[in-house]
């Protein structure tokens, strides 16, 4: 008789129907582990519905489950809407950390952070540089992280900027969104060229969380991860344009914010991700236009690469 292999380790992932959490949920997966996602809004029948806010339903979901370690990627991480919608960001933001984190117990917890703790002005920062964040959703991400390392000593913070990756709607990244504005073509459009940002793939991420082993005493406190890309958003656009082959010159560069332009962002927030590194855990990011290509081919309006991969 054939054995039936029973993987033994187990990982819970938080927000695993969102944008990171399904790559994080599928690295794992295909790493070997026996792997939980728990989605709310969008809960599928392959992941379990579960209300982060709900200790009884935490509690719950960790005892039966037991995983050896847990993943936190849901987060509500659009800053315009934690502005509009502050309560209720500041719930999932803060108050879910607190109580997933109070039921891990021993439980290896890494926690997804952001480069928005950090105000832009003095980059590149490191893992120990003091946070000061210049809008609300890097306030409650910093207070996540501190609720995290209070309740669980031994958990990870991975802190990453913005992220792209295999969306199911573009609207789901502000990278992917530019595809819009890239396939517009005829009208010209201003695209915002000040704010420096370090676009990065969220496979790349989902590989350095499954690189973290529960049992390495190094792996607790503060990473940073980010790829080495430098660019604004109307670069990104142009690189968007170019790997597709389409023109860019209806893409105007924006060098100045304009008023009332929602949620105040850093200017240049860039990780420095030297622990990462020293521990041999980092993983080398995926060129912008090779991962881009891959996020946003499905979204093309011809239908011939599509043709190449399916028949």
């Amino acid at each position: 008789l054939n054995e039936v292999y029973t993987p033994y380790r187990r990982v819970l992932v938080t927000g695993a129907t969102g944008l990171l959490g399904r790559a994080v949920y599928k690295e794992f997966k295909n790493n070997d582990w026996d792997a939980l996602g728990s989605g709310y809004n969008r809960a599928r029948p392959c992941f379990l519905k579960c209300n982060l806010l709900d200790e009884d339903a935490v509690r719950g979901v960790i005892q039966g489950f037991q995983p050896h370690v847990i993943v936190h990627c849901a987060a509500e991480r659009r800053p315009d809407v934690v502005e509009r919608h502050t309560e209720a960001a500041i719930n999932l933001n803060v108050h879910a950390c607190a109580s997933l984190a109070k039921e891990a117990g021993g439980i290896f917890l890494i926690y997804i952070s952001t480069d928005y703790v950090f105000d832009g002005r003095n980059p590149p920062y490191g893992e120990n540089d003091a946070p000061n964040p210049l809008n609300l959703y890097g306030k409650s991400k910093l207070e996540g992280e501190r609720e995290i390392l209070r309740h669980c000593p031994g958990a990870a913070v991975l802190r990453v900027p913005i992220l792209f990756g295999e969306v199911e709607k573009v609207e789901e990244s502000a990278v992917t969104v530019l595809w819009d504005r890239v396939q517009e073509g005829a009208e010209s459009c201003t695209i915002d060229h000040c704010q420096q940002r370090f676009p990065t793939y969220t496979n790349d991420v989902a590989h350095v969380s499954s690189f973290c082993c529960p049992q390495d005493p190094s792996l607790r406190g503060i990473f940073h991860y980010s790829a080495k890309e430098q660019m604004t958003k109307y670069e990104m656009a142009c690189a968007i344009a170019d790997a597709f082959n389409l023109p860019s010159s209806h893409l105007i560069p924006m060098t100045e914010q304009p008023a009332g332009a929602g949620a105040q962002r850093p200017q240049n927030a860039q990780l420095e991700c030297s622990r990462l590194e020293l521990l041999g855990l980092s993983v080398e990011p995926t060129p912008f236009k090779t991962a881009i290509r891959d996020s946003l081919w499905p979204f093309q309006h011809d239908k011939r690469w599509r043709q190449t991969v399916f028949h």
